[in-house]
């Protein structure tokens, strides 16, 4: 089956740190839109959507920091054409885990392939979590891009898409935009 459709699902928590990984630290200059023409190439994209836990001010000055850097990261999400998916976060032991992100990416994953929305999902995420959505999805015809981090790759989620890319560092330093004072 040939490509024409896709969608374009991010892990945010996933994905942000594999960047701080290769020392990228800041969102809001990369170029999410750039980073989507190189993923589907010449098949048309449907929508992007990017899944992150929810934060929620308590009243400390970390939290607050925190909530107003992801207002501005959903802005930038924005300008690039990029829905945005929120699951929230939970604390417990002092820190931070997010909830419901993987079952919200999950469920778009399934809806994409019953309902037939698109031909391929280009899923940027390495949570094994989501093994049987795309199993499903696979079974329904669909073509799951594993698209993962050359210096982290998921071996698991290589051997069970239909297709994997790995990117290197390099790839996603030629998206950072210089920020202009």
């Amino acid at each position: 089956m040939k490509s024409n459709k896709c969608i374009i699902l991010i892990d945010g928590s996933n994905f942000y740190f594999k960047l701080k990984d290769l020392k990228i630290h800041n969102l809001l200059d990369f170029n999410f839109s750039g980073f989507a023409a190189i993923l589907v190439g010449k098949s048309k994209l449907i929508h992007a959507t990017y899944y992150i836990g929810k934060i929620r001010t308590d009243g400390t000055e970390k939290t607050q920091r925190l909530f107003n850097n992801q207002r501005k990261l959903f802005t930038h999400l924005k300008k690039h054409h990029y829905k945005y998916s929120l699951g929230y976060l939970m604390k417990t032991d002092g820190k931070y885990h997010e909830k419901g992100v993987d079952v919200n990416i999950a469920v778009d994953l399934l809806v994409a392939a019953y309902e037939n929305v698109c031909d391929r999902i280009i899923l940027v995420s390495s949570d094994t979590d989501l093994l049987p959505a795309i199993s499903k999805a696979r079974e329904k015809g669909r073509i799951v891009e594993y698209i993962g981090f050359s210096h982290q790759p998921s071996l698991a989620m290589v051997a069970r898409c239909t297709e994997s890319r790995l990117l290197r560092g390099e790839d996603f330093r030629s998206l950072i935009a210089s920020r202009r004072a």
